[in-house]
């Protein structure tokens, strides 16, 4: 049997009790679909809890905003998301109670438009049938039976873009990007569209402000971009994982808006083995990094460790994207909704990917294994941004001067790119990697807007501390304009030869 846990959102408003002396009492829940409940296989469909209760001397039903209903689905018979805002239109009015001044409105509106979650997405199974799902909300218990059949209106639009297979890389680090690309637990939520691995030309075009209104209907064909930078003694790999909307049921003040693009960085030293050792990867989550280590003799620095790295197929690192914000953490990290043991979201659920040099689409929103193909930055996005078409096209915007902590290399351009175009929610909130930053490190001046991710051998220099050493002066990083790419590793891991074992360390 499935079931959703309640959703308990963290600093609810407190307030007197007295003024919840004349909310009505709850009597009755019901369950209802919107629009009905009748829907496609593998296709979605939001539940709601209506709740209902009596005033004392006064009316016997009435509308309560009530929310933190425990939702469940029958064994095998389809999936439910955390629990969000009903986004349709209210038919009927909520219940307010008389009015007991300032204190007493300010929760109301608080409490309807912050804390309210009376809905879930339910995604049905491929097996046609009639599935019972029941809520359960202070001991009221409500259900419904949803019809799940092929006849069923498709509420699921056409995509408008395909690509076809890309061409043979010719990056001589291609196959160590390979090899080391991470195991990635996508979390889904009441847009799962929104939350699928997407490339920024989902919809076939370069412009970045037409993405929010195109996710429904652009490719859901899963990507990954990556950037590699070398030294001495390490491999630097970037991974980023772009989405055309960082959404949630209450945008408020900036907190949505339209393009996202968060990822990681993996630190690997070289070792004399084709690929390494990986000893670190870092995380980056609303301009937070968060540090994952391997059994390699390393300590804090600015940053704490967070974490152990945990691996899926011998070689490769996991990583849990939450929905909605798409802030990115360590597999089975204390911020992680994924067990990497159980194969397991504990809060709804979610698509996992994995690299195939394929860009599959997944089937449903708690899909598995689902296979992502690979996108060079430099070609995709940075020759775009520094010398092509980035501003004729509204692609990138925010234009900035890079001035690193430090005394580190510069950029050759006087400017550089600082987010992608967007306008819708807000605007120019999605960076590339060149644009990001950590809040901590930034703060104290030890790395600048953009160093974490142009400059990495310093970064995790001053992020954490290795006993072995770790140069900073860099063999191969051309962001920075500095050296040639030096010869492949060998024996790369290519497409579906990696899917051999469930989890254990690295190769």
């Amino acid at each position: 049997m499935y079931v959703m846990r309640p959703w308990r959102p963290v600093g609810l408003l407190l307030l007197p009790l007295a003024l919840f002396a004349q909310n009505p009492t709850l009597t009755e829940i019901v369950l209802r679909a919107d629009p009905e409940a009748q829907v496609r296989p593998l296709e979605t469909l939001p539940l709601q809890v209506l709740a209902y209760g009596k005033v004392d001397g006064g009316a016997d039903r009435v509308r309560m905003e009530l929310g933190g209903a425990q939702w469940t689905a029958p064994e095998g018979g389809g999936w439910l998301s955390k629990p969000f805002r009903f986004q349709g239109a209210e038919n009927e009015n909520f219940y307010q109670p008389p009015d007991k001044g300032f204190a007493s409105k300010i929760f109301r509106e608080a409490t309807s438009r912050f804390l309210l979650q009376d809905t879930a997405l339910y995604t049905a199974p491929e097996k046609e049938g009639t599935y019972r799902i029941q809520a359960s909300l202070e001991g009221k218990t409500a259900t419904l039976d949803v019809v799940v059949s092929s006849k069923a209106p498709s509420r699921k639009p056409a995509e408008i873009r395909s690509f076809s297979a890309e061409q043979p890389s010719q990056d001589p680090y291609r196959s160590l990007v390979e090899h080391w690309s991470p195991f990635l637990a996508q979390e889904t939520w009441f847009e799962p569209k929104a939350d699928y691995l997407a490339r920024f030309d989902l919809d076939g075009d370069w412009s970045g402000e037409n993405n929010w209104e195109n996710a429904p209907v652009g490719s859901s064909q899963a990507y990954v971009y990556y950037a590699v930078m070398e030294t001495d003694t390490h491999w630097f790999l970037i991974y980023n994982f772009f989405h055309p909307r960082d959404y949630s049921d209450k945008c408020i003040a900036g907190s949505c808006h339209e393009n996202d693009n968060e990822g990681l960085i993996l630190t690997v030293r070289k070792t004399g083995a084709p690929f390494g050792r990986l000893e670190a990867m870092e995380t980056l989550a609303h301009n937070n990094v968060y540090s994952y280590v391997d059994d390699a003799p390393i300590h804090n620095g600015e940053h704490n460790v967070d974490g152990a790295i945990d691996y899926v197929y011998g070689s490769h690192p996991a990583a849990f994207i939450e929905s909605g914000g798409h802030g990115v953490y360590g597999g089975s990290g204390s911020h992680s909704r994924y067990s990497v043991r159980d194969d397991a979201f504990s809060a709804g659920p979610g698509v996992s990917y994995i690299y195939k040099g394929v860009a599959e689409r997944p089937k449903h929103a708690n899909d598995r294994m689902v296979g992502y193909e690979l996108l060079p930055i430099w070609d995709q996005w940075w020759l775009r941004a520094q010398e092509g078409s980035g501003r004729q096209d509204r692609t990138f915007d925010a234009y900035y001067r890079y001035v690193p902590a430090g005394g580190r290399p510069l950029t050759r351009y006087q400017e550089i790119a600082g987010s992608f175009w967007g306008r819708t929610e807000s605007e120019n909130k999605a960076k590339p990697f060149w644009g990001w930053h950590d809040n901590r490190t930034r703060k104290k001046g030890v790395l600048a807007t953009g160093q974490w991710g142009l400059d990495p051998a310093y970064a995790v220099s001053r992020d954490l501390r290795f006993e072995e050493p770790v140069s900073t002066q860099y063999i191969f990083n051309p962001y920075l304009g500095i050296g040639a790419p030096s010869a492949a590793p060998t024996a790369p891991v290519v497409g579906g030869a990696i899917l051999t074992g469930v989890a254990g360390s690295q190769q």
